[in-house]
């Protein structure tokens, strides 16, 4: 089995990632009726079986059947687990939007202007943010006034344009403007947004909301003092940065990723990590709502600017 991209002409292009079947006969269980409704229920939001059966009208050991099917053949994963009435209930998703056999012929090359194919990990991992070729969220950057508990002045702000041109390979010039300064989300309660937050949590007031979710944390008692893992190892270097997806706590359907560093060459080394280097950095992503990695920046030509980034966590 492979992984595959497809493009749509609806509305411009744009891409569909489709998992591919080495053998026809694999992609049977998919095609039961049932199994069909099953996958169509669940294209919606995440559910249980309970849920399923009570939603579809049928028995519950039918679900199980087909959920089980489904999950074995890939084109479902568990989500999440969590106890409902003393029960462990897994909550399954669809785990591809589109799947299918290929014969080995057919392709043809694009020749449209500004279009550039996405690779199957940035295109899962900006998922939410990608709403029919369009940009939906906002990217947050600290405000370069003294603000804050520690009247700091954020110093990366303008790293938002490296992560704008990124994005605009794949996007759609969405219709409001996206980038925001830190206290301006805080003022208008925009929170509940799928957002990308550029700064560490000492000049950016939103990152510093959502430190206390992140896998990987900054020192609580002091920003600056370091990043720590889940094995408890600290991270305290200039060009340490975090790149980091979590579910936005204010609105599980929407996302939140972070780029920050301890200090502003930290955000940086992050940025340049997620548009220079995305498929090294996110190999060892696999489609998580809840992920994050450490990373360094390094000056490999000695011109005193970062242009390479290592993981370390």
């Amino acid at each position: 089995m492979k992984e595959e991209l497809i493009v749509k002409g609806k509305d411009g292009p744009s891409i569909k990632s489709i998992f591919i079947f080495d053998e026809p006969s694999k992609m049977r269980p998919a095609l039961n009726p049932l199994s069909w409704k099953i996958l169509n229920l669940l294209a919606q939001k995440p559910m249980y079986p309970v849920e399923i059966a009570k939603s579809l009208k049928i028995y519950e050991q039918k679900v199980y059947y087909h959920i089980r099917q489904l999950h074995k053949i890939g084109l479902l994963s568990i989500e999440r687990q969590e106890s409902i009435k003393g029960a462990l209930a897994k909550y399954y998703k669809v785990t591809y939007p589109a799947f299918g056999v290929e014969l080995p012929f057919g392709e043809r090359k694009l020749n449209v202007l500004g279009t550039t194919l996405m690779s199957e990990k940035i295109l899962s991992f900006f998922r939410e943010f990608l709403i029919s070729s369009t940009f939906d969220g906002r990217i947050i950057v600290g405000s370069p006034e003294p603000h804050g508990p520690y009247k700091a002045s954020a110093r990366d702000g303008h790293y938002a344009v490296q992560l704008a041109f990124f994005l605009g390979q794949f996007t759609k010039m969405p219709n409001d403007f996206v980038v925001r300064l830190d206290v301006d989300i805080k003022a208008e309660k925009e929170e509940k947004n799928n957002l990308i937050l550029l700064g560490g949590p000492g000049t950016n007031l939103i990152t510093a909301d959502f430190n206390k979710y992140l896998p990987i944390k900054f020192n609580e008692q002091n920003y600056w003092a370091g990043l720590l893992d889940a094995q408890g190892r600290t991270f305290n270097g200039d060009r340490d940065g975090l790149i980091a997806k979590i579910p936005n706590p204010y609105d599980e359907k929407k996302s939140v990723i972070v780029l920050a560093g301890l200090r502003y060459i930290g955000t940086k080394s992050a940025v340049i990590g997620i548009t220079n280097f995305s498929e090294e950095i996110l190999k060892n992503y696999h489609n998580e709502r809840k992920w994050a990695i450490v990373i360094r920046g390094f000056d490999l030509d000695g011109d005193g600017k970062v242009d390479s980034v290592e993981v370390l966590s």
